[in-house]
């Protein structure tokens, strides 16, 4: 079992920054792929990044790259969600989540473990 708990939601004007955090506990944290999702009210949810499992390497939703940064530390089981330049479109309830079967997974299907989310509000 894994336990995730995201932070660093809130509401920042267009073009501003925030940082997501995700805080995992459990299993050992290196041997999971980590995503991060989003999901605006009345859509589904969706890929925006992940860093795979051992390597780290990054892949990006074509709607975010460029502007935000998906990273993990290994040592302190967390990984991290620097988003740039944002816009209201960007503004949904984002989750990380545990891939514990690696493959560089795009669908939430992939992903056993969620957090509860953290609410991402972007004004114009």
């Amino acid at each position: 079992q894994v336990q995730l708990v995201e932070s660093g939601g809130g509401l920042v004007q267009a073009g501003g920054s925030l940082r997501l955090s995700c805080a995992a506990s459990g299993r050992t944290f290196i041997n999971f792929d980590m995503g991060w999702f989003r999901q605006a009210p009345g859509k589904e949810r969706e890929f925006v990044a992940l860093t795979t499992r051992r390597s780290g390497t990054t892949y990006y939703a074509d709607s975010v790259k460029g502007r935000f940064t998906v990273s993990r530390d290994n040592a302190k089981n967390t990984a991290s969600l620097q988003m740039n330049s944002l816009k209201p479109e960007d503004t949904a309830v984002y989750y990380c989540a545990a891939n514990p079967s690696g493959g560089s997974a795009y669908s939430p299907r992939a992903y056993d473990y969620w957090g509860q989310g953290t609410q991402v509000t972007v004004s114009s």
